[in-house]
């Protein structure tokens, strides 16, 4: 199979995931019966972002390009590939990047995301059954010569431990940030709600703390959010924000609310489920330098950063943890 073979066929999934086949729409019900994070709703925006931003011709052939990816793999490996399961599809990237170049992979999917990724995979190798010598899902993820993992801090010790000796690329807990100015319109605001409120938070893409000027009005942003308010409806989220809700007021710590958040000041770029972090800046400082390098942050939303509404549509280029996983897999 070769590279042009392998667009073909990609671009071919994506106008499936467009579509409302009954086996689809069945598997998306399965994925959500499954886990209850995983709504209709989010499930959609993360098919989505995947057949309008990665399953594309055009995307595809130019992302190919940019690496002079040869027409067949002159020298195929096997990559271990572990996905995370935090939110819909969110190893799909990965295992794209594996078959573009023309690998081998064994995948183990997230028992939290394991419904999505097996039926589209399955959906490409009925398309060429060739596929299916090209991915699998085993057990266990033994023999291969490179590896993919995501997921904890935690996980990640393990997966130092296991993969270590091997290449690898092995990603951590991270989590994304907002710079306001506080001229930012409503619709800037609106879309803000977007990359902090999708996927109740849980990707690191989303925004779970904001750096804001000194004497920052708040009113205009916890509106803005208000049409996220149907969140509160959903009894994991609920109990999420009550719960934290409750150590706040034992603790006796200053919040504001909306109903369907809690905004809190803290240091840390990390907020628990249903809060959201802050922190003040004075006049004339620029917090944006310092949080390039940070270690810990994904995506900075705000002027000159990525745009406002855009953290959940990331490009093919965009990498997670900014490592460049087809660099990675040419160099193998």
């Amino acid at each position: 199979m070769n590279l042009e073979q392998r667009i073909e066929l990609l671009v071919k999934l994506g106008n499936y995931c467009r579509s409302e086949e009954p086996a689809w729409v069945g598997a998306q019900q399965r994925a959500h019966a499954e886990n209850g994070w995983f709504t209709p709703e989010f499930i959609q925006l993360a098919i989505r972002q995947i057949a309008e931003e990665f399953l594309q011709k055009d995307k595809l052939t130019q992302w190919a390009g940019k690496y002079d990816l040869p027409a067949e793999n002159p020298s195929p490996k096997t990559i271990g590939l572990t996905m995370a399961g935090n939110i819909p599809l969110v190893g799909f990237h990965d295992f794209l990047s594996i078959f573009i170049t023309g690998h081998r992979q064994l995948i183990k999917p997230s028992s939290r995301d394991n419904v999505l990724i097996r039926h589209l995979i399955t959906q490409l190798a009925s398309y060429d059954p060739e596929v299916s010598s090209l991915v699998s899902f085993p057990e266990r993820l033994n023999g291969c010569y490179a590896y993919i993992a995501t997921g904890s801090n935690n996980s990640s010790r393990y997966f130092d431990y296991y993969f270590g000796k091997y290449p690898h690329i092995i990603r951590r807990n991270r989590t994304s940030v907002a710079v306001l100015t506080g001229q930012e319109t409503r619709q800037e605001l609106d879309r803000l709600a977007d990359d902090v409120y999708q996927y109740f938070g849980l990707g690191c893409r989303n925004v779970t703390k904001l750096y804001v000027p000194e004497k920052y009005d708040f009113l205009s942003l916890l509106e803005a959010f208000r049409r996220y308010n149907y969140l509160a409806d959903l009894s994991k989220y609920k109990h999420n924000y009550d719960y934290q809700l409750t150590i706040l007021l034992l603790n006796k710590r200053y919040y504001m609310t909306n109903e369907s958040i809690l905004l809190v000041e803290a240091t840390s770029p990390f907020s628990a489920l249903s809060v959201l972090n802050y922190e003040y800046y004075r006049p004339g400082e620029d917090p944006i330098p310092g949080l390039t390098s940070h270690p810990d942050i994904q995506c900075i939303v705000g002027q000159g950063q990525t745009c406002f509404g855009m953290a959940q549509r990331p490009g093919l280029t965009d990498y997670a943890d900014g490592v460049d996983t087809l660099e990675f897999l040419q160099g193998l």
